[in-house]
C-alpha cells in the first residue's frame, strides 16, 4: 500500500460519500423528469447512466421558476471528456418540458468512488 493510498483512506474515515440520490420512485413533477432524463447519459467509459452511477451529487428543481442545478462529478480528474460533458448534461436536462434554465457545476470533492453508486447500477457491472 503505497502513502496516496493511505492518505485516500484517511479522507474517505473523515469525510464521508454523500448520500446518493434520492430514488427515481420518490421525485414528482419536474424533477422526476429531470431524472429521468439523466438516465439518458451514459458515462463514457462505464456502460451505466451517470445518475445511478452516482455522478450527481446534488438536484436542485425549482418547479415554479423551471431552474435545475446540478451538482457533477466524474469518475476521475483527469477524465478526457471533463471540459464538454457539462454541457452535454445541461443540453439533455434543457429539453425536458418545463425547464427554462439549467446550470451544471462540476464538482470534485468528495472524489467519487464505486461505493455511490446505486444497487442497479453495481447489479449491472457484476459488482454485487
Amino acid at each position: 500500500m503505497s502513502i496516496f493510498d493511505l492518505i485516500h483512506q484517511a479522507k474517505e474515515a473523515v469525510a464521508p460519500p454523500p448520500a446518493a440520490p434520492a430514488a427515481t420512485t420518490s421525485a414528482t413533477g419536474l424533477q422526476a423528469q429531470v431524472i429521468e432524463a439523466l438516465q439518458t447519459v451514459f458515462d463514457p467509459e462505464i456502460p451505466v447512466n451517470i445518475y445511478d452511477l452516482g455522478l450527481i451529487y446534488a438536484l436542485d428543481v425549482d418547479e415554479a421558476r423551471g431552474s435545475v442545478h446540478i451538482c457533477l462529478t466524474l469518475t476521475a480528474p483527469g477524465c478526457p471528456v471533463a471540459q464538454t460533458f457539462p454541457d452535454v448534461v445541461g443540453s439533455t436536462v434543457d429539453a425536458v418540458p418545463g425547464v427554462n434554465e439549467v446550470e451544471v457545476e462540476l464538482v470534485w470533492e468528495p472524489p467519487w468512488s464505486k461505493d455511490m453508486m446505486s444497487e442497479a447500477a453495481r447489479l449491472q457491472l457484476g459488482l454485487l
